[in-house]
């Protein structure tokens, strides 16, 4: 008998999640025997806690096909932690009680880490109470630090808005250096991973090429060593271009943009590292700068996102379904890399036992002798990401994206008490 599957978006969108959303309700409609329908989130997890649930069975297959190249997360994503599996069961009870009124028996829940704890924990509590459901992560981040997969879904495609931003920021630098601005500075996402400041550096493409410097959160920031860098690349070049992570840090793990608060999860609040650090060039150096945030900019330009990525992202969201089907449970869909050139790829699954609550870093591999540059290696890995291109359609000069009708389902159970 048919059952509801419900899917979730968590966490910071990306460019491409909604190309994993896509592959999940796509998929699921070719087996009408085994899902009676997709319910979202609305706003993710939360949706579900509050009985907020959106029927995507009253979505047309182009709208749905148009979830492809549309960025952002088009039933609203949540940054909530689920509590304690001992000191919160009110929270598991709650979410359970709200898939048997709506008879869900999948669970798909699309983010990053905290998101795959989630899932672990949706699965193990379903199993003590007796509730049959499957559940089943899907990977999203841009910090590309889940472990067991290759490359995270949205990481391709900010890698590749990152190159770009740094390379045609470096020709404007370049124009203006000999009586303007001689130091540009791009923070990017990354609080404790270098990913995406390390994808900047593909940007090179000779020598001399900017980013000249990439400050990862890997390698401990020593100021006196930066700024001899800095003046050198000056020197050098006639300007300096660089790609700073947003959690570089001090030897003693101090993030250098510490703002001295922290978030709902208990994560340090940064102040800002491109700021901080024309501050210290200002007081240092004495040499004009300017700095950029790249900030939502990154992660939801669909415009530039990469085919690699957006075909991945989909993928895994059509993995996670075919997982169901052949009744997995507790696990994460994965991307498996066969070669590096030609560049090929397949898509896999993991217990998430195994990745909730880790977090993959850059590896030291990959990090140049210096500390400011990625070694070959890492350029092998990184630049099969950001291959291809999918552009997605326009309409009087502008992309055109999709904005779903999202049909509220009619409620079934009293209104949660907070």
């Amino acid at each position: 008998m048919a059952r509801a599957a419900f899917y979730a978006q968590s966490g910071g969108v990306t460019a491409v999640i909604n190309a994993s959303a896509c592959g999940v309700i796509e998929t699921a409609r070719q087996h009408p025997e085994t899902f009676s329908t997709v319910l979202a989130g609305r706003d993710g997890i939360v949706g579900a806690l509050a009985e907020n649930l959106i029927d995507t069975g009253m979505e047309s297959a182009a709208r749905v096909e148009a979830l492809r190249h549309t960025p952002g997360g088009a039933f609203g994503s949540c940054r909530y932690k689920l509590g304690d599996l001992q000191g919160q069961r009110d929270e598991y009870l709650r979410l359970l009680e709200v898939f048997a009124a709506h008879d869900v028996g999948y669970f798909f829940y699309n983010g990053g880490g905290d998101s795959q704890d989630a899932t672990h924990k949706v699965a193990q509590f379903s199993r003590e109470f007796g509730y049959p459901i499957q559940a089943i992560g899907i990977p999203k981040t841009v910090d590309n630090d889940l472990p067991r997969t290759d490359c995270c879904p949205g990481f391709g495609s900010i890698a590749k808005y990152v190159a770009t931003s740094i390379r045609e920021a470096a020709f404007d630098v370049a124009s203006m250096a000999a009586t303007s601005t001689r130091i540009f500075i791009l923070e990017v996402m990354g609080r404790h991973a270098g990913w995406v400041a390390a994808a900047g550096a593909l940007a090179q493409r000779g020598p001399g090429d900017a980013p000249h410097l990439v400050v990862m959160p890997e390698v401990p920031f020593e100021r006196a060593r930066f700024m001899e860098r800095v003046a050198r690349s000056v020197e050098e070049h006639g300007y300096c271009a660089m790609v700073v992570s947003e959690g570089a840090r001090y030897a003693d793990g101090k993030f250098v943009a510490d703002a001295g608060q922290v978030d709902r999860f208990g994560h340090t609040q940064l102040g800002g590292i491109a700021p901080a650090i024309s501050a210290m060039i200002n007081a240092d150096l004495g040499i004009k700068n300017h700095w950029a945030v790249a900030d939502y900019l990154q992660r939801s330009a669909a415009h530039l996102a990469s085919a690699t990525d957006v075909e991945q992202a989909y993928a895994v969201g059509q993995h996670a379904v075919e997982l169901a089907l052949q009744g997995a449970n507790d696990v994460m869909t994965t991307i498996e890399r066969l070669s590096d050139s030609p560049y090929r790829w397949t898509v896999g699954h993991a217990p998430l036992a195994s990745v909730a609550n880790t977090e993959r870093v850059l590896p030291r591999a990959f990090i140049s002798a210096d500390g400011f540059g990625i070694t070959e290696a890492c350029r092998r890995y990184l630049a099969p990401l950001i291959m291809g291109e999918a552009t997605p359609p326009y309409r009087d000069g502008l992309p055109d994206y999709v904005t779903l009708e999202n049909h509220q389902v009619p409620k079934r159970l009293p209104e949660r008490s907070t």
